[in-house]
């Protein structure tokens, strides 16, 4: 009788493994970059310890040491001639239009077969030298010599400065804002270059921003009738919300599809913790 017990655990393990050696390679292609990420700004922080820098509003690019590729893995298809002498090091940084055209740099990005006249605007933005075992004040007079040695007018180093309080890192911020910015990001010196999302590296912005899941198309009414009234969203924790301001009449009637990430942009929450004053910003192409 326990002949068939046998012979079912035996094919059990067969179809496990059969599974394994025939799973498509496609599943395993597309793996996130190994990057840093940030944390919203606090007060409270130690200014002293932290390192101040324009953030740049455009499309991560993380440097392999052979392909660059986007935050979460996907490879970015640029002209030959954008990544030829770079380092075999990792580096990473934002591939950049100028203030205010995020739009243009991720049109240029996703289009295959690449368009070489078009990146010829786009600039290498970088900020860290993610193999270097040193803390990030020992890796930026590191990568500056890096990018100097390379010589190429597209990839740029990202200087780095020092604030002396809270009251001078307002001001920077306005300064930023005014000339059409996205905002600051403070690093700090003594840490280490981690993967993941920790205070070590933190965004500053004059509004709050965050990501959310497309989870319907509400239909518009009045001018927009037969076009998007607003997305239901969902946020990583669960919150559903309507997201109805902030769109093109051109993104009305093409929509972020089902199941894609947005960014939004709000200013504080409400009481049930929903963000007040919400508007659409982009979809993440990279997801």
């Amino acid at each position: 009788m326990r002949q068939p017990a046998r012979s079912s655990a035996v094919l059990g393990v067969l179809f496990i493994l059969l599974a394994l050696v025939t799973s498509p390679p496609a599943l395993a292609e597309q793996v996130a970059s190994p990057i840093m990420l940030a944390n919203v700004y606090h007060a409270g922080i130690a200014l002293d310890d932290y390192w101040v820098s324009e953030k740049y509003d455009g499309v991560r690019g993380y440097w392999d040491g052979e392909k660059l590729l986007t935050r979460s893995g996907a490879s970015i298809h640029s002209p030959a001639w954008f990544t030829a002498g770079w380092p075999k090091t990792p580096l990473d940084g934002e591939l950049w239009v100028g203030r205010g055209e995020f739009e243009v740099a991720s049109a240029i990005i996703r289009q295959q077969p690449a368009d070489d006249a078009a990146w010829r605007r786009v600039r290498y933005m970088v900020f860290d030298l993610p193999a270097h075992h040193g803390p990030f004040t020992e890796r930026i007079a590191v990568l500056k010599r890096t990018v100097d040695r390379l010589n190429v007018s597209w990839v740029q180093y990202v200087p780095q400065y020092k604030v002396a309080n809270d009251a001078a890192l307002k001001a920077r911020l306005d300064q930023v804002a005014q000339l059409g910015g996205e905002g600051l990001m403070l690093h700090r010196g003594a840490s280490l270059y981690r993967a993941g999302r920790n205070d070590d590296l933190l965004k500053f912005k004059p509004y709050d921003d965050a990501e959310a899941r497309v989870i319907a198309h509400l239909p518009g009414k009045g001018k927009y009738s037969g076009m998007l009234g607003a997305l239901l969203v969902e946020t990583p924790d669960g919150m559903r919300f309507r997201l109805g301001s902030g769109f093109t009449d051109e993104q009305r009637g093409n929509p972020p599809p089902v199941g894609s990430q947005v960014t939004y942009r709000y200013r504080g929450t409400t009481s049930s913790g929903k963000p007040r004053f919400a508007t659409f910003m982009r979809i993440r192409e990279d997801r």
